[in-house]
């Protein structure tokens, strides 16, 4: 006691003096020995150990801010540049240095702009590069006992530590050196924590206590202000190396993160996981880390899997609960939950397609990872094919296919061989390859090869018979050529083939003479468009056209047509363009009949949507279908069709530069052929929606053919512009919609929303205002809401699209002059 006493009054008496001489001297001699006194208690001066602690703890600081504030005075200016740096400089770079660090941010934030300002960023600078950082990370990871004030001074330490760029910017601003902005400082602060490891191993091994509690609240301080990217960018991949094979590095990786912060370890470890290489890297790291902090076990098991949607995290974090034996129980929870939100309807109903991929590659690798006696304990089989049914009764063509892809993965690797699941439908490979590029150990048998299938019909014909192909015929076509059969001692290989280079294929059926051959199944459905363009239009009767109809909405692809449902679509819009009334009307009263598939429901109304498309063009730019096949031009003769004196022409009109072509001539008026009819398509539509039947239930389960009939709806809307029949037809729509404004499936809403600017695009802005004058507040107010919080985005953009419409509607029906009057 008594020499630690004498060590503070003689340190003191030394100290003393000398500050005075260097606050209050003009004489540069004069305080340079007492900056020389001074400097032998700074590390590697010849004063004892005593003596230093007792100046670092009791003056060290005092010194710092009288040199700061001598930055002004003459002496500092009329001192060489290398007394500079050894005197001035050396007491920043020689003492402590976090009390270093926290004098010369200071300085910075309260000097004003000069040459003091620089010189203070230059030593700052000089800080940096010398290690100092490290150093101050080692000091602090000494300090096993804390000193009573090291709480206060610690937070201020990690404060200015975490957000030293920050600091010097808002002085510096664009004069910010480069080793003081975000990229260089974050990248350095890394390496210094790596630096700090491998001290704290290297203390260890030498049996030397060490705490990483600083380091570990730095990095998480650092993570949380959004700063992870930069620091385990460098942190991660060296870490991942180092614990490979070393099991010291092992537990002081662990230790590490065991120490951050409940409040910050979220940012930590997502950050640690996007840049870490595999499941095996992050067990190495984290160890059993989720079993130990239930902070982090939330995280990973809820927040990053369930609520997050990371899916590059995703392989990565599972993996790692399924490596280890006591983490394994975590893996199932994580399944659970799963298929919790797997069959949740209303999550079907109210997510992305993105949200439901993720959620779809994160119930097939959770049912990879667990084998088959974990995944019967959890009973989860009911629930997993009622998410598959839930996706089958989506409207969206992406959900159902996701439905069928899971549905069977699910069956192939849970049922017996005799029960699997089989969807018979063709998956686009674009979509199953977003799948199955994360989840092959599960899809691999599934999907025979990563490559893509040849797009020719044949081989892909081909390549389904050669897959399809049981076991037994597989092994008899690999037999060796020694063990030839009976039958291939009779083979005919030897006799000469005929000469057939000069026969010609037959057609497969002759082409009718008359209308009324066309009947004939396969005939009407090859000849039907021809016919109902060049015949039915001279035929009296027009029972014909409906009775062609009728077969061809019954015609069902018996004999595998090529292209069976585009010729079926496209004869059945020719009759309807030719007898348009008789074949609507048909349409129309069968789309609500009884003993009708959903699938003849959809093609009515698109025939219905095509053909009312057809007649609003002018007839002018009406393809010319009824020419032959055969006279079609070939891709080698496009160049020959053009009149020499058409190319002529053009070239002399590009190169004329004329100052004025007069006035341009007017299009020509055609008649609009859907208007008369309009009445035909759209109101029938709406008679019975509302009649419930045994096999067709329109405003219950089924929604698909809901959604599709109000987009027809809205489609036939739109061509009747300038319809006479247009303000009814509006009326109607809206009060149609208004009922269904509130369904649960998006392409219903959808639908909705497109029928209402369908609306307010077609009909008569002083009628619109009128029918909605009574619900005109309503409508907004409804839009306004679908505009900011539906789920789906494309029913967010319709609502914003009607706003527009209906805004424009009102501002202009109130600066038409009838208004004013």
């Amino acid at each position: 006691m008594d020499r630690c006493s004498g060590a503070e009054v003689e340190v003191r008496q030394a100290v003393a003096p000398c500050l005075r001489i260097v606050s209050s001297s003009r004489d540069s001699a004069e305080v340079t020995e007492a900056l020389r006194t001074i400097i032998h208690y700074l590390e590697g001066g010849n004063a004892s150990a005593s003596e230093k602690a007792e100046f670092n703890r009791a003056n060290y600081t005092r010194v710092l801010q009288v040199l700061v504030s001598s930055l002004s005075s003459d002496w500092f200016h009329s001192l060489p540049a290398q007394e500079r740096r050894e005197l001035w400089d050396g007491f920043f770079l020689r003492g402590p240095p976090d009390q270093a660090l926290l004098v010369l941010l200071d300085t910075i934030s309260s000097t004003s702009d000069g040459s003091g300002l620089d010189w203070t960023v230059s030593v700052l600078e000089s800080f940096l590069s010398a290690g100092r950082v490290g150093m101050l990370l080692w000091s602090r990871c000494l300090e096993t006992n804390g000193r009573p004030d090291s709480v206060q001074l610690r937070e201020t330490i990690l404060t200015r530590l975490s957000s030293l760029p920050d600091l010097t910017a808002n002085r510096l601003r664009t004069n910010t050196p480069a080793r003081l902005l975000p990229q260089q400082y974050y990248t350095d602060l890394a390496r210094d924590v790596l630096n700090t490891l491998e001290n704290t191993c290297r203390a260890l091994r030498g049996e030397n206590d060490c705490s990483l509690g600083f380091v570990a609240q730095l990095l998480g301080k650092v993570c949380m202000q959004g700063h992870g990217e930069l620091v385990c960018r460098t942190l991660a991949p060296r870490l991942s190396s180092l614990t490979r094979s070393d099991a010291l590095w092992r537990r002081v990786s662990c230790k590490l993160l065991e120490n951050v912060p409940d409040r910050w370890v979220e940012s930590v470890i997502t950050a640690l996981i996007h840049h870490l290489h595999g499941a095996s890297a992050l067990s190495r790291v984290m160890g059993n880390l989720v079993l130990k902090n239930k902070k982090v076990q939330f995280v990973l098991t809820h927040k990053v899997l369930l609520l997050q949607y990371q899916h590059p995290l995703l392989r990565t974090v599972l993996g790692y609960l399924a490596l280890d034996h006591d983490r394994r129980p975590l893996l199932k929870q994580v399944l659970r939950s799963v298929c919790q939100v797997w069959s949740n309807s209303s999550a079907v109903r109210h997510t992305s397609l993105d949200q439901q991929l993720y959620v779809s590659k994160a119930l097939l690798l959770c049912v990879n990872l667990l084998n088959q006696t974990e995944i019967q304990e959890l009973q989860l089989l009911q629930c997993m094919l009622g998410g598959v049914q839930c996706r089958l009764d989506s409207s969206t063509e992406h959900v159902r296919r996701m439905g069928m892809v899971v549905g069977e993965c699910l069956s192939q690797k849970l049922d017996t061989p005799t029960s699997q699941l089989q969807f018979q439908v063709i998956f686009r490979k674009d979509f199953v390859f977003l799948i199955r590029r994360c989840l092959l150990p599960v899809l691999s048998s599934y999907f025979p090869s990563d490559r893509p299938q040849p797009e020719s019909s044949g081989q892909s014909a081909e390549g389904q018979s050669m897959m399809s192909q049981p076991p037994a015929a597989s092994q008899t076509s690999a037999k060796p050529a020694g063990h030839s059969s009976d039958s291939e001692l009779d083979s005919d290989d030897e006799l000469t083939p005929y000469d057939m280079s000069a026969d010609q294929v037959k057609q497969k059926a002759t082409p009718p003479r008359y209308v009324r051959d066309c009947l004939e199944g396969e005939t009407l459905l090859m000849c039907g468009e021809m016919c109902s363009l060049t015949n039915l239009s001279e035929t009296p009767s027009l029972a014909v056209s409906v009775q062609f109809s009728k077969v061809l909405l019954h015609l069902e692809d018996r004999y595998s047509t090529a292209g069976f449902h585009t010729l079926r679509q496209s004869a059945m819009v020719a009759l309807a363009v030719i007898h348009t009334q008789p074949v609507v009307e048909y349409l129309t009263t069968e789309f609500y009949s009884l003993n009708y598939s959903l699938r003849q429901r959809l093609d009515i109304l698109e025939v219905l949507a095509l053909a009312a498309q057809e007649l609003s063009e002018p007839i002018t730019e009406k393809k010319a279908v009824s020419q032959p096949v055969a006279r079609a031009v070939t891709l080698e003769q496009c160049g020959e069709v053009e009149h020499w004196r058409q190319v002529v022409e053009k070239r002399i009109q590009s190169k004329t530069r004329r100052i004025s072509k007069g006035a341009s001539q007017p299009p020509k008026a055609a008649p609009n052929r859907y208007a008369p009819v309009a009445a035909y398509f759209f109101f029938p539509l709406l008679r019975n929606y509302d009649r419930p039947q045994v096999t067709f239930d329109l405003l219950g389960s089924d929604h698909l053919v809901l959604g599709q009939l109000v987009h027809t709806l809205g489609l036939l809307m739109h061509l009747a512009v300038n319809a006479p029949v247009a303000t009814q037809m509006g009326k109607a729509l809206l009060d149609f919609v208004w009922a269904i404004r509130f369904h649960a499936d998006q392409m219903v809403r959808r639908g909705v929303l497109f029928a209402v600017c369908a609306v307010f695009l077609s009909m008569p802005g002083e009628n619109l205002l009128l029918e909605l004058s009574d619900d005109l507040v309503e409508t907004r107010a409804w839009l306004a809401d679908v505009a900011e919080s539906d789920p789906d985005a494309d029913c967010r953009s319709l609502a914003v699209q009607s706003l527009v419409l209906l805004e424009k509607n009102l501002k202009t029906h109130l600066q038409s002059p009838s208004m004013e009057t």
